[in-house]
């Protein structure tokens, strides 16, 4: 729905429910991902399977080390009868033979056992040899993982960058307007031979400050929009929140959505992580804040940042149409979504849940149906706020 002039009428525009470019390829590759994952877990069975024969193993060692102690004792009383046997040999001829038949059987069986710990050593060996190509196997496979994964968190910031096109479109439209408005001006003075310098110097320098906004908001989605390595340094959290709400400030504006920023005058909200990424996980939920105000009258959203000992908490709190009770808990799963078909891909909370998780924080909700939702963020407070210098965020 797009919200017309105060006290107007709202018209509804019927939004297309064909799949969005793309969204078969994300289908294909997280198929490929669990099938993957299936190979893994099979791999994994197969090396729990190898560990339970090596503890079985370990068990009949165990057992054969006991019969070689008591076959120790064995021989050691049958050595200490022959010592008696050689001082009373004349009457003790037929226990000399038993005793020299016993102590063969008991050769017979360390030979046997010898065998037996000579098949177990290459058992152990085979073992092994299975568990390090097992081990590789894995990494191999864990690399994968995070490769789809960089992929997929791609994917969400073009997939974002996408759905804000329309109103980033129209942030642009202001300054360039403005900028033909001066050039104008400049060039009317200019032909009709009126104004004096400062006049025109005036119109112009307006011209280059509205350009240096154009260019500031091309850089900016540039920069979002680009697949770079992720790195963490220490930053700011609110100038993350401040840039990902400048991409859907005109969004809200379109849709008279008030935002309340509470920052407190705690100047110490600093983390150490990467600020796309961030920057992200603010754009999902703001953006998901927007569509669950679609049918509200008087619609607002708060963001508050605060700390908390030495962790940073921050809240965006809407008065939307909230979470469907018992969703709660399967919110942040991949595909899960409670839009209509063809209005969601149901991967923004499954992203930013894996974003938060990878800079060793947490993200929770709660919420109740027709009151909106709150979603509460924790990430680890910086060990110390870097000094300010010229082109950090201030």
């Amino acid at each position: 729905m797009i919200a017309g002039p105060p006290g107007g009428r709202s018209v509804e525009v019927e939004q297309p429910t064909a799949p969005a470019p793309g969204e078969d390829d994300l289908h294909i590759r997280n198929a490929q991902l669990e099938q993957q994952i299936e190979e893994l877990e099979l791999r994994l069975r197969k090396r729990d399977e190898q560990r339970r024969a090596m503890l079985h193993i370990m068990s009949e060692l165990n057992e054969t080390n006991k019969r070689l102690a008591d076959q120790r004792k064995a021989m050691l009383h049958i050595l200490g009868d022959h010592e008696s046997d050689r001082r009373r040999l004349a009457k003790q001829t037929e226990s000399l033979d038993n005793s020299r038949r016993a102590l063969l059987h008991i050769l017979q069986d360390t030979h046997q056992t010898n065998q037996r710990l000579s098949n177990s050593r290459k058992a152990m060996i085979h073992i092994m040899g299975d568990l390090r190509e097992t081990t590789e196997a894995i990494q191999r496979r864990e690399q994968e993982l995070r490769e789809k994964q960089e992929q997929l968190v791609q994917a969400g910031k073009l997939a974002t960058l996408g759905e804000l096109t329309t109103g980033v479109a129209h942030e642009l439209n202001n300054p360039l307007n403005n900028i033909g408005l001066f050039v104008g001006n400049v060039v009317d003075m200019l032909e009709m031979e009126v104004g004096d310098k400062q006049t025109i110097l005036r119109e112009l320098r307006s011209a280059l400050q509205q350009v240096r906004k154009v260019t500031e908001i091309i850089s900016h989605l540039r920069t979002f929009g680009r697949a770079a390595r992720f790195t963490r340094e220490p930053l700011p959290i609110t100038d993350v929140v401040l840039r990902a709400l400048s991409l859907v400030q005109e969004q809200f504006r379109l849709r008279q959505i008030e935002v309340e920023l509470n920052f407190g005058n705690d100047d110490g909200l600093w983390v150490v992580g990467n600020a796309i990424r961030l920057e992200q996980v603010f754009i999902n939920l703001l953006t998901n804040a927007r569509d669950a105000l679609a049918d509200v009258e008087q619609k607002r959203i708060v963001i508050a940042c605060s700390t908390i000992d030495d962790i940073v908490e921050l809240i965006v709190r809407d008065n939307g149409c909230g979470i469907p009770a018992g969703f709660e808990e399967r919110i942040f799963d991949p595909f899960f979504t409670t839009k209509q078909v063809g209005s969601g891909t149901g991967l923004g909370l499954s992203i930013t849940y894996g974003i938060i998780s990878d800079h060793h924080g947490t993200i929770s909700v709660t919420s109740r149906a027709g009151e909106g939702a709150e979603f509460q963020i924790h990430l680890p407070l910086a060990d110390s706020t870097p000094p300010l210098t010229a082109g950090s965020p201030s």
